[in-house]
């Protein structure tokens, strides 16, 4: 049996869309790191959600995934509030950002763990304040405060890498990190 311990819709879909069967318990703990590096942020977020799972369900194999934009220095997550979403669009607008998301998957029965990383770089385009006030508070629940995956959201114009990392599940690596579990 496979666990995703997330309630994401995004990657509900996308493990749904690639064939995967499993069922979600969302992890319930604090998303708190000492790290600080982005992409050692998320490998640890991951993995503390995967683990939090597992120990419930120690036969199961238990995914675990965090997605943080960063830009300029700044590791950004999910907006609080639109002014805070405006705050980060404005931040963002017209400006490389990397998407970094961990995967963590662990099955303790099988005494079995991988975890890994994925970064894609996204190019904002250049967008008047009045249009980020309107796409700011439409995407409260995804870091970065936008959605790629939305038609009618229009800030990122360039992906270079995997485009399902920035909508929260980097499926290519999930499918080669889940391969050894079979």
């Amino acid at each position: 049996m496979m666990i995703l311990a997330s309630r994401s819709p995004r990657r509900i879909k996308l493990l749904t869309e690639a064939g995967y069967k499993f069922k979600t318990v969302p992890a319930q703990g604090e998303e708190k790191t000492r790290c600080k590096r982005p992409g050692a942020i998320v490998r640890d977020l991951a993995l503390k959600k995967a683990f939090e799972v597992a120990s419930q369900y120690p036969d199961a194999t238990v995914v675990g995934a965090d997605t943080m934009v960063f830009c300029k220095g700044r590791v950004i997550g999910k907006p609080k509030n639109a002014a805070h979403a405006f705050e980060i669009l404005k931040l963002l607008n017209n400006s490389w950002q990397a998407v970094y998301t961990g995967v963590a998957i662990i099955n303790l029965d099988k005494r079995k763990l991988f975890t890994g990383v994925a970064k894609t770089r996204c190019k904002a385009r250049s967008l008047t304040d009045a249009r980020l006030k309107r796409l700011a508070g439409k995407h409260l629940d995804k870091a970065g405060g936008y959605a790629v995956q939305d038609k009618d959201d229009i800030l990122i114009e360039k992906i270079v890498g995997s485009r399902t990392n920035v909508v929260g599940m980097p499926m290519e690596l999930f499918k080669k990190m889940i391969g050894g579990f079979k």
